[in-house]
């Protein structure tokens, strides 16, 4: 009757089985194992025991194997390839030949700043990839947990709240707040006040965390905008404000994106709305997986401080 000491399941001893009955010899199995030639009997003595047989029988030629060996050693061989296979079976993200998909949730600001950036820096490492950007909402949460997104880029109000448990995050760049307005406004001169601020019409962007932010600190103040035109998004701000003498107010990055590809002038914010920092988050699940690591790096290399 065979012993059902799990010992027999460590690979050392199979390994060894397999060396003794590979070269007929303990010194040369020892020394192939790292091993001493004491260890390595020891080991033998452990086999012998847990399959109640000798398993290899000195002779002047070697140490040959008994009938149960034979009738074991294709098991024990097809064990450890099987072993070999599962130590060797992580899977490796080759950028340049994978056709993987990435989601990732980021605001309308974000498609003007970073998405061009982190497109052409994708295609160049990987041009079979394919990204999509995912405007934030009420499916974040649970789409970054299902693995039907990898990525969220932005402020996440719920992750920074500790809401939602097993999400990592990584600030990526801070931001503070200026406001835009047509380079020949007419009123505005070379300062620009609260009182200024306050008597000038202005353009409201609805959506998002810089919405939030700015209107708490209004309500803070006890002041209020004389808005005149409110938008979704960032979306045709700068055509409107190229035409038009209102002010916007928002986040540096986009805001100095804008006023740079449409010549308009960049005011310092007197409003003590609090900075924020950029960051990106992702679900515990996939913290190891090869690809979603691949993408955060990706990102912490072109974001990380930007300017």
């Amino acid at each position: 009757m065979v012993d059902t000491d799990p010992t027999l399941l460590e690979p050392k001893l199979l390994r060894l089985l397999d060396l003794l009955y590979t070269t007929r010899s303990v010194t040369k199995s020892a020394e192939q194992l790292g091993q001493s030639q004491p260890t390595v009997s020891i080991w033998l003595g452990r086999l012998r025991t847990q399959f109640n047989d000798p398993l290899f029988v000195r002779t002047p030629e070697g140490m040959q194997p008994t009938p149960r060996t034979d009738g074991l050693i294709a098991t024990v061989r097809e064990v450890l390839e099987g072993l070999r296979r599962l130590s060797e079976s992580e899977v490796v993200f080759d950028p340049a030949q994978s056709r993987r998909e990435f989601r990732i949730f980021m605001t309308d600001a974000s498609h003007v700043t970073l998405l061009p950036r982190l497109f052409s820096h994708v295609r160049a490492l990987a041009p079979q990839v394919r990204l999509e950007a995912a405007t934030i909402d009420a499916s974040l949460v649970p789409a970054l947990q299902s693995g039907e997104a990898d990525l969220a880029l932005g402020l996440v109000r719920d992750l920074e709240a500790g809401q939602e448990a097993g999400f990592y995050q990584q600030s990526l760049f801070g931001q503070d707040w200026i406001c835009l307005c047509n380079a020949r406004h007419p009123r505005i001169g070379n300062t620009f006040t609260l009182q200024d601020y306050l008597a000038e019409a202005h353009i409201g962007i609805v959506s998002g965390t810089g919405y939030q932010l700015l209107d708490s600190t209004l309500k803070a103040l006890g002041v209020e905008r004389r808005v005149l035109l409110e938008l979704p998004g960032f979306l045709g701000l700068a055509a409107i404000l190229a035409d038009n003498d209102l002010v916007a107010t928002l986040p540096r990055h986009i805001g100095e994106t804008l006023a740079q590809a449409a010549g308009l002038r960049v005011l310092v914010c007197p409003l003590p709305i609090p900075p924020f920092t950029v960051k990106q988050y992702w679900y515990a699940r996939y913290h190891h997986d090869p690809a979603n690591r691949w993408l955060r790096g990706v990102c912490a290399e072109l974001f990380m401080d930007v300017r």
